[in-house]
């Protein structure tokens, strides 16, 4: 009975996503972006064409943690806030609350991730066919944080949206917005900041245990580790490697981070949601 709601609600919502403007909006603007960071790189250098797939995917990287936490908690948030009256109608069905919200989840998961996979599938087709597919394997690593991100910040709006659920929407909205700034630009200036005022030791555990505590400067740390490996540039990279004795096992405990990111909110909204007196 559970996973045919969870199922249902995922295919409606993942139609409702698909057909949302923003959605196809999201698509085609990665796609541009994306062979403008191809093209950018000969271009700022004085030559022309278009780079390879391990220099693309290096430029990438700071565009997808950038653009890809925004959309994900924006329209997370969207579509996981209901108003007072919505939510008494929607929750009132006889069915588990949380069955509801996974699979709307699951549907707006599926979605974001066809919208990107539409942008790297077009730019990688270009790439291709113009510089070979020297490096491939760095611009699926980029592809895969994507991914990742998407379902750590759905997991995240999902919480947003439960601490909200029955009010109006612009305060999960104005949540979503304060967490995409907090983490993709706040805490790096805060955590570097800090760290500068310590000695060697206290500043390296500091900047680990920050790197590991954000999704999003985990996810850059984890796919710089793994496109250059020891070579990676960074006060954090070098934290952590000096802690973990090199890339795999960084990039192993980077792994744990998101997966603790991406699961634990979405389980806390659930049963936030569960308990909630609408």
């Amino acid at each position: 009975m559970t996973f045919a709601v969870v199922r249902l609600c995922a295919m409606q919502e993942l139609t409702l996503a698909i057909r949302a403007r923003a959605t196809q909006i999201f698509a085609a603007l990665f796609a541009m972006l994306s062979l403008g960071v191809a093209a950018s790189g000969y271009i700022l250098s004085g030559g022309s064409g278009i780079q390879d797939f391990a220099r693309t995917a290096t430029s990438l990287t700071e565009l997808v943690l950038f653009i890809v936490p925004l959309m994900a908690l924006l329209v997370g948030t969207t579509a996981l806030s209901t108003d007072r009256g919505a939510a008494e109608m929607l929750f009132s069905q006889p069915v588990a609350r949380h069955a509801i919200l996974w699979g709307k989840l699951v549907g707006l998961f599926c979605a974001l991730v066809a919208a990107q996979a539409i942008g790297f599938g077009a730019s990688g087709l270009i790439i291709f066919s113009q510089s070979g597919q020297e490096g491939v394997s760095a611009f699926l690593i980029v592809a895969l944080a994507s991914i990742a991100l998407t379902a750590v910040s759905l997991s995240a709006a999902a919480l947003i949206a439960g601490a909200a659920v029955g009010r109006r929407r612009t305060r999960a909205l104005a949540g979503a917005v304060t967490t995409w700034f907090t983490a993709v630009v706040l805490y790096d200036v805060v955590a570097l900041g800090v760290a500068s005022l310590l000695r060697s030791g206290p500043a390296s555990r500091l900047l680990i245990i920050a790197t590991l505590s954000n999704p999003v400067d985990a996810m850059r740390t984890g796919v710089l580790l793994a496109i250059q490996g020891t070579t990676a540039f960074g006060s954090a990279s070098l934290a952590l490697l000096r802690f973990t004795g090199g890339p795999t096992r960084a990039i192993a405990m980077i792994t744990a981070s998101a997966i603790f990111w991406a699961i634990v909110p979405a389980l806390a909204a659930a049963r936030r949601l569960d308990r909630a007196d609408l």
